[in-house]
């Protein structure tokens, strides 16, 4: 029987859940402390971290708001969530599975909800923004961090192309552009957008999933055989690490 995308995620993160807890990438970062600049100041927030993943969001808004629920589509990654922060004596967090289109929660029940460097991963962008937009009160924030794919439909191509060879789960990087229109539709006025690069660093990239040898040599031979337009705007370095585009958004559930 094929894998549907949620088994399929589920059987890429599930068994590294605890690596992504751990993982220096994931704890740490700019765009983690602007999701946290926004939650400064709203100590009765209800606040909700969408495709949770390792928990690093969960973690850093706990400290800042009355109560957090962290979901993520993989069993694993709540529980070891779960245990983290009971670990950490976090005591205002709860975990509980569920994909972002179908968020196991009421209508108008947070106050802020976050996603970061999950969406990329869901299998219908649209339906999970309407649903975080209905688990949201009227004039909630929605903070979003991922990776974003270039406008130019070359430097797209090349992207998605070693992104899923790295990792079978993964659906779309989505450009600016994109991710301006889908939040629209799903009823968000924008307030903020950014753009950042970071670098991947390719061994600790592939090695996280892991990646099979075929598939790095897939990926290498992609970045070998690029163009000089793709090889420069990623940045391409002689074993593989690149630049990669982020974008951050925030917007407000109209």
């Amino acid at each position: 029987m094929a894998n549907t995308l949620e088994m399929l995620a589920a059987e890429q993160f599930g068994p590294r859940a605890q690596a992504y807890v751990s993982s220096a990438v994931h704890s740490s970062g700019p765009d983690l402390d602007w999701i946290e600049s926004h939650l400064k100041g709203r100590g009765e927030a209800a606040f909700v971290d969408v495709g949770c993943g390792g928990g690093h969001v969960a973690y850093r808004a706990a400290a800042h708001v009355r109560s957090v629920a962290a979901c993520d589509p993989s069993s694993e990654m709540v529980r070891v969530v779960e245990a983290t922060a009971a670990e950490r004596g976090i005591a205002n967090l709860s975990a509980v599975r569920g994909p972002a289109e179908r968020l196991p929660f009421e209508d108008d029940t947070f106050d802020v909800a976050a996603t970061r460097f999950s969406a990329h991963h869901w299998g219908d962008l649209d339906a999970g923004l309407r649903d975080v937009a209905r688990v949201l009160k009227p004039n909630g924030l929605f903070l979003v961090a991922d990776s974003a794919a270039p406008a130019k439909p070359l430097l797209d191509t090349h992207l998605q192309a070693v992104e899923v060879l790295r990792d079978p789960s993964h659906v779309r990087n989505y450009a600016t552009a994109e991710w301006v229109a889908a939040l629209g539709r799903a009823g968000f006025s924008i307030g903020e957008t950014r753009a950042a690069r970071v670098r991947i660093e390719f061994s600790l990239w592939t090695e996280r999933m892991p990646t099979p040898e075929v598939a790095i040599a897939a990926i290498r031979r992609l970045q070998s055989t690029a163009p000089e337009e793709v090889q420069r705007h990623f940045s391409l370095e002689p074993d593989g690490s690149f630049l990669l585009d982020t974008v951050w958004i925030a917007a407000t559930k109209r």
